[in-house]
């Protein structure tokens, strides 16, 4: 009888999932608890793809023999709950397509830093001529990239600690951990060991043969080694120690990993936080069989995503910098501690229970001014009202762009890097950064803004 599979939630990934589900011969039911995109429903229907919208029917979910979650549905969901209570697997569309793949994979998780470290590796790898494809987190799903014949020799994914908590048998080559901090405890019943141990599941399946990249002075990772047990060959890196080291940084100026030697000058993003990102791209490209020499070219041309450091333009000597992406503090922190020259901060939105004060060190002499963006921003205030000493306010994009202006002078950086989710004022974490953008365009222009 043919097998019954049920795609819970009906974004990207679940209907990446819907159609290699389909292509590969099973019955195939689509289940959205919101309403589905028109033009996904399209999809679906000429893919004769059943479906539904507005709610989970307990009849047509629970008859399946698989379920495949969206990342974003809590495992704590009632018709998840149910299923698991009835023995019915869930999985993520990651495990699933990774059963349909003739590919090796290039795995790269963290609290931050994975995705500028995913594009990074792509990049690096597609440079070298490499036969790559991109997936995950970034771009189009893995799933729906092989459902249209789009197989590669190396896939590098960009993985959340939702999508590692579906895997089963997903193994990648070389898998690489950023960093770990406090983030999502909602869905990890608020300890911080649960979230921790779903970081380091990444490399449960992984055997000696394979390669295991860790940012070693990171104390939660390190943590997490201590809880779990690694099989892979582990590389390490490091922006302070030589000793042990696969990648270090000698000096400030030079990175050195294993025998190559790279200046940070040729790097083409910003930041010791990119440090270390470029030091876990290049071990995986080095690991994949990359050459020096081509690396040394295309980590030059590297142009990183949207929203994540993004240069928007200059404005009587006022630079305009997005960093929209930086929806936590340590993200922030990385953000703010790139920069010498003085700043002028917008920060704010929905707070995760943030605790400011590990930013005071950084803002101390370099952060001139605060406009809070949000709808509350009680909490911005206390925190930095003794450390900052111009603190503006608004709900509004357009006023914030031109208080920071106001605020600035010639040689001055406008940081939008929010430390906060988006959701009190903007659609997302894209929608914010690309009001900021339109703002800043708006004011270069010359427009009332």
């Amino acid at each position: 009888m043919q097998q019954r599979i049920v795609i819970v939630g009906a974004g990207e990934s679940g209907m990446g999932a819907a159609m290699l589900a389909k292509q590969q011969g099973y019955a195939v039911w689509v289940s959205d608890g919101g309403f589905i995109r028109a033009d996904r429903k399209e999809q679906l229907n000429h893919a004769s793809i059943a479906f539904e919208e507005g709610g989970h029917s307990a009849e047509h979910v629970l008859a399946a023999d698989l379920i495949i979650k969206s990342p974003g549905i809590s495992p704590q969901a009632e018709i998840i709950q149910a299923a698991i209570a009835k023995g019915i697997a869930v999985i993520d569309e990651l495990e699933f397509a990774s059963r349909f793949t003739q590919g090796k994979v290039i795995a790269i998780t963290g609290t931050n830093g994975k995705t500028t470290t995913t594009l990074l590796t792509y990049h690096l790898l597609k440079e070298a001529g490499i036969d790559v494809g991109l997936a995950g987190n970034v771009g189009q799903s893995w799933a729906g990239q092989l459902a249209e014949g789009k197989d590669h020799a190396w896939w590098v994914l960009e993985t959340s600690s939702f999508q590692i908590d579906g895997f089963v048998t997903f193994k990648p080559s070389v898998a690489v951990l950023t960093n770990i901090t406090p983030d999502h405890l909602d869905r990890y019943a608020y300890e911080i060991d649960n979230y921790i141990q779903s970081k380091m599941s990444l490399f449960a399946r992984m055997q000696a043969s394979d390669t295991a990249i860790i940012y070693a002075a990171d104390a939660l990772t390190q943590r997490g080694f201590s809880l779990s047990q690694v099989n892979a060959s582990v590389r390490k890196v490091s922006l302070d120690s030589k000793e042990g080291m696969d990648a270090y940084l000698e000096g400030d100026d030079t990175i050195q990993i294993q025998n190559w030697s790279i200046s940070v000058a040729e790097l083409s993003i910003q930041g010791k936080h990119n440090v270390l990102n470029a030091m876990m791209a290049l071990l995986a490209a080095k690991a994949v069989g990359v050459s020096e020499v081509s690396t040394r070219k295309s980590i030059q041309t590297f142009q990183n995503a949207a929203h994540r450091m993004e240069p928007i333009g200059s404005i009587n000597g006022v630079t305009f910098i997005n960093d929209s992406k930086g929806t936590n503090v340590d993200a922030t922190a990385y953000a703010l501690d790139s920069f010498k020259s003085p700043l002028v901060w917008i920060a704010g939105g929905v707070d995760k229970g943030n605790d400011y004060s590990v930013l005071y060190p950084i803002i101390e002499g370099k952060v001139k001014a605060l406009v809070c963006l949000g709808k509350d921003n009680s909490k911005l205030k206390k925190a930095f009202g003794a450390h900052i000493s111009q603190i503006q306010e608004t709900e509004d994009m357009c006023e914030a762009v031109k208080l920071s202006m106001e605020l600035a002078v010639a040689g001055d950086i406008v940081l939008l890097s929010p430390a906060c989710a988006s959701f009190d004022l903007f659609k997302n974490y894209e929608d914010r950064g690309n009001q900021f953008r339109e703002s800043v365009l708006a004011l270069e222009r010359g427009m009332v803004v």
